[in-house]
């Protein structure tokens, strides 16, 4: 059974009156956290879409690049995307649901942050009104400012992303302790790990952006050293 096809069972499992954000607080162990997971990500990027006043064909084509979407269920991602658009609870309620499910120390909230950035940067742009939306979304979500920057660094293309910034680590820190830094990232992006936090496997080749980026900072902060 795709995810897609559980998606759709746990909308049809709403009750009659009940909004998209109800269906977080019923998917609050796993194997529904997947199901919650991919919710969230395509809700929260319809709510952000909605947020800047516009809904683009790279917008909701960035959902392919984060999910694999086949053609016959394509109905029921766009059925998500819509509830989400048309539900009157805004996106602050979705982001306090999503986060009474995954602790911040899980890391899953911080994926979440990839793949929304994944959809805020799919036209080739990035506004003020995203990044506003996406700092408060990482606040509620219990992210540091730090975390929010580390992630920001490797998706918004106004500069060069700082090397230091995409690992997490200051300037100033020793060899030793960035190249911890840089392997604990690696260790946490292997598919493995990001199945048994509860994305859905469909969502496991964000880590392959992920990885190009912290080995290209890696690189980067050794060449600087030698």
């Amino acid at each position: 059974m795709s995810i897609w096809t559980r998606i759709a069972q746990a909308l049809s499992a709403l009750a009659k009156g009940e909004g998209l954000s109800a269906v977080f607080d019923k998917l609050r162990t796993p194997p529904e956290r997947s199901v919650a997971f991919t919710i969230a990500v395509v809700a929260l990027g319809a709510k952000m879409a909605k947020a800047d006043g516009r809904v683009t064909r790279h917008e909701v084509s960035a959902f392919r690049r984060v999910f694999t979407i086949a053609p016959e269920e394509e109905k029921n991602a766009a059925r998500v995307f819509n509830l989400a658009r048309t539900d009157v609870a805004g996106y602050e309620d979705y982001a306090r649901r999503i986060a009474r499910m995954f602790p911040p120390e899980s890391g899953v909230l911080c994926d979440l942050m990839e793949g929304l950035f994944h959809i805020a940067v799919a036209d080739g742009s990035y506004n003020v009104e995203e990044d506003t939306f996406l700092s408060n979304v990482a606040r509620i979500f219990g992210l540091t400012e730090r975390q929010f920057r580390q992630v920001r660094a490797r998706f918004v293309a106004e500069a060069e992303p700082d090397p230091y910034e995409v690992l997490g680590v200051d300037p100033d820190t020793p060899i030793p302790e960035i190249r911890r830094a840089w392997l604990q990232i690696v260790r946490e992006s292997h598919p493995d790990r990001l199945v048994a936090r509860g994305l859905p496997e469909e969502a496991v080749k964000m880590a392959e952006k992920r990885l190009i980026d912290v080995n290209r900072a890696w690189e980067e902060i050794q060449d600087k050293a030698a």
